[in-house]
């Protein structure tokens, strides 16, 4: 891939997005995943994996707040947080903006992509990385969930798509490790795709999840990046009333964290949880 050359994405066959290639900033063939970022006029830089792209830095905003925040002020007194991935930095610096957080955890399999964004997508983390709460650790999710001695408030799973790397991600073997170190009255949320184009990723998601979790459901935002339709944001909690709050609540807690957003606020995430019907018939048919 050179400058002025169009770059397509692989993920979906016969259906697709492009972009031009204004400028290669990076590209490395790591142990573990093809890494590329390049420049674009209209969506500023892209950071593609293994032919998808991972984000871009014009509208990473929207899901880094929603995966962030939504949790976050629905539980209301979280005091850790485990990122699983995330290793462009967007989520740790969203999470670093609550203040009354004590602990934040990020686990990602590929210590290359923390040190080449904190190069070349510097905006994603804007200097979360040198939070004194936070700490790093280089391994593979599923072992850690599943070894870990320590246990959180919250786990953000920020995955790729459940293939190569990230496909240990959405199994239920680490949904189990998951359930093991959250306390009580905690909540998993991750990154679970398009639904439109990515239904049996949604259904499969949901069906590994019930076994854990007593309340499991989705939530969702249009991120012009993730083409296609809306993408879904799985959630899992054995409170159900923590995704039933209502926006008077969530409006306090907003206000109290001092948060300002892009995306998000409290009737963006009371909305968020209204699912199209044809999720909903995807999820009835499943039992």
């Amino acid at each position: 891939m050179a400058q002025n050359e169009t770059w397509y994405e692989t993920l979906h066959a016969g259906f697709g997005q492009y972009f031009s290639v204004d400028n290669v900033l990076y590209r490395e063939k790591t142990e573990h995943q093809d890494l590329v970022i390049f420049e674009n006029a209209a969506m500023g830089r892209v950071m593609a994996l293994d032919g998808v792209v991972q984000t871009t830095e014009r509208d990473e905003f929207i899901y880094h707040e929603m995966l962030t925040h939504v949790p976050l002020l629905a539980h209301g007194a979280a005091k850790s947080v485990l990122i699983i991935g995330g290793g462009d930095g967007g989520m740790l610096r969203e999470v670093c903006r609550h203040a009354q957080l004590e602990r934040i955890t990020m686990v990602e399999i590929d210590a290359d992509v923390v040190n080449f964004c904190k190069t070349w997508l510097p905006n994603h983390s804007a200097g979360a990385y040198d939070d004194p709460r936070f700490q790093l650790v280089i391994d593979d999710g599923v072992n850690f969930v599943t070894q870990t001695d320590q246990t959180f408030d919250l786990i953000i799973s920020d995955c790729t798509d459940p293939i190569g790397p990230g496909e240990s991600l959405f199994t239920s073997a680490f949904y189990a490790g998951c359930k093991r170190c959250l306390n009580d009255n905690g909540i998993f949320v991750a990154q679970n795709g398009v639904c439109f184009l990515q239904q049996d990723e949604a259904v499969t998601s949901h069906t590994k999840l019930g076994h854990y979790f007593g309340d499991v459901s989705f939530y969702q935002a249009a991120i012009p990046t993730y083409y296609g339709g809306i993408m879904t944001f799985a959630w899992a909690s054995d409170n159900p009333a923590l995704r039933q709050l209502d926006v008077g609540t969530l409006q306090t807690r907003f206000e109290a964290a001092g948060l300002t957003c892009r995306y998000y606020n409290p009737a963006i995430h009371t909305g968020s949880f209204a699912l199209p019907q044809y999720l909903l018939n995807a999820l009835s048919a499943n039992g």
